[in-house]
């Protein structure tokens, strides 16, 4: 059956299909919900880009492999495996045959292709995408890239170029290959922010504060990183880092202990948990960007903390609280009126929520009485759950993707903590760091 390019938009789970309150593991219902599950995704290979020179050999191999590794982990298509490739493969149009993708065992839809062409100064990369069951039409993606012929270069022209191919099959719907990942590691000895591609790569550190630093967030532009850091003698302040600048930026200092900061989705206030009135436990403050006029959310002579504000309504936020003895999840308004508890059909702590950039799903962490810490995904609306992980090490601190496709989270499932990655609904996990130990991964917005 050919495929049409409009396809459909994914929306991470658009109807569930359990009893309010139920709790279920990711079965082929929950793939279908999620969009990451149907059956009509097209079929798309990805031809060895043709170095036009030796030299350009390495670079031509490096951009295949990323184009290829960005596209199979996008949950909107079907990746067709290079051993079902022909023998000869495109450099550029002219060089296309059709029937060779289209023909068993390839069954192609769409081919991407292209050639690479460096010098000591300069990479330049052409680059296509062909709908091969419409020979008659034009390229669906046609671009050239040129740089510094360096693999950072490199690598950033492929995930422009995956961006692309999965911006026109998926509808406009935002691509994550050229997002960030935000996390705390130890490697250098203190618990410092560190940052890295979505996929791993370019794992560097940003801060080099000699402490202790936790829970960056992301503003909504991608301009800054809110996180707590441990600054004497005062104890756990909200620092801010600009990723413009390159350093930690001022931000005010407050009494007792300030903690877990989270944007609102406009970027104008952050929201944090801090013990600034001496009453002895944290509650809920909305300040300013610049941490301006502090304004207690709160009230409920209990710990507030790990708050998260709707993305999509900016209405509503979720934090955990123990004002039952045990971390749960509550719901209030932006002004914190209104809070409502968020049943769960089982006793344990939960904490960790994120919700997912459509505004009606929430992941986090559940450590139920019989079991571990696994990663769970409720429909706010009517209280549906279903489990995306299950059984394999602690798996805590989950993080959405601007896509709604794809969850960060950290676990322990390799034996030390360390940063992971997989699509909505639990699948094609993979472990993106592996020196030191690694924690609170943060998915930038764009």
């Amino acid at each position: 059956m050919k495929l049409s390019l409009k396809l459909f938009a994914i929306f991470v789970i658009a109807a569930l299909t359990l009893a309010p309150g139920q709790v279920a593991r990711a079965q082929d219902w929950f793939r279908a919900g999620t969009g990451l599950g149907d059956t009509n995704k097209p079929r798309v290979a990805v031809a060895n880009f043709g170095p036009r020179a030796d030299t350009a050999k390495p670079h031509a191999d490096l951009f295949t492999q990323v184009v290829r590794d960005d596209l199979q982990f996008s949950g909107i298509l079907e990746f067709v495996s290079p051993s079902m490739y022909p023998t000869t493969m495109p450099t550029v149009p002219s060089e296309l045959r059709n029937l060779d993708w289209t023909n068993a065992p390839a069954n192609s839809n769409m081919v991407a292709f292209g050639n690479v062409v460096e010098n000591p100064t300069e990479v330049a990369i052409q680059a296509w995408l062909y709908d091969v069951r419409n020979p008659s039409a034009q390229a669906v993606v046609g671009k050239i890239y040129r740089g510094t012929p360096s693999d950072t270069q490199v690598r950033k022209f492929a995930h422009q170029f995956a961006d692309e191919i999965i911006s026109k099959l998926s509808g406009g719907l935002p691509s994550v290959a050229g997002t960030q990942i935000a996390f705390v590691s130890m490697r250098s000895g203190a618990k410092e922010i560190w940052t890295m591609d979505y996929d791993g790569a370019n794992q560097h550190p940003l801060t080099s504060l000699h402490s202790i630093s936790l829970t960056p967030r992301w503003s909504p532009d991608a301009s800054r990183i809110a996180f707590t850091c441990y600054a004497k003698p005062v104890g756990p302040q909200i620092c801010m880092y600009s990723m413009d600048s390159g350093k930690v930026v001022s931000f005010p200092r407050f009494p007792g202990s300030n903690s877990a900061p989270a944007w609102s989705p406009d970027g104008s206030q952050v929201i944090f948990s801090s013990s600034m009135q001496g009453n002895g436990n944290p509650e809920l403050y909305v300040t300013d960007a610049n941490g301006g006029h502090p304004k207690r959310l709160t009230f409920s002579n209990a710990v507030s903390t790990s708050p998260a504000w709707n993305p999509k309504t900016g209405q509503s936020i979720v934090y955990v609280g123990d004002r039952g003895g045990v971390p749960k999840l509550y719901l209030t308004s932006a002004d914190g009126t209104d809070t409502a508890e968020l049943d769960v059909p089982d006793k344990g702590y939960l904490v960790d929520p994120a919700w997912a950039p459509n505004g009606q799903l929430l992941a986090f962490s559940w450590r139920r009485p019989t079991g571990n810490y696994d990663i769970y995904v409720m429909d706010v609306a009517t209280r549906q759950i279903v489990e995306i992980t299950r059984d394999a090490g602690r798996n805590e601190r989950p993080s959405w993707a601007p896509d709604g496709r794809h969850i960060v989270f950290e676990s322990t499932r390799g034996g030390s903590r360390q940063i992971w990655v997989m699509l909505a609904d639990g699948s094609q996990a993979h472990q993106l760091t592996t020196a030191g130990h690694n924690e609170s991964p943060n998915w930038s917005p764009r």
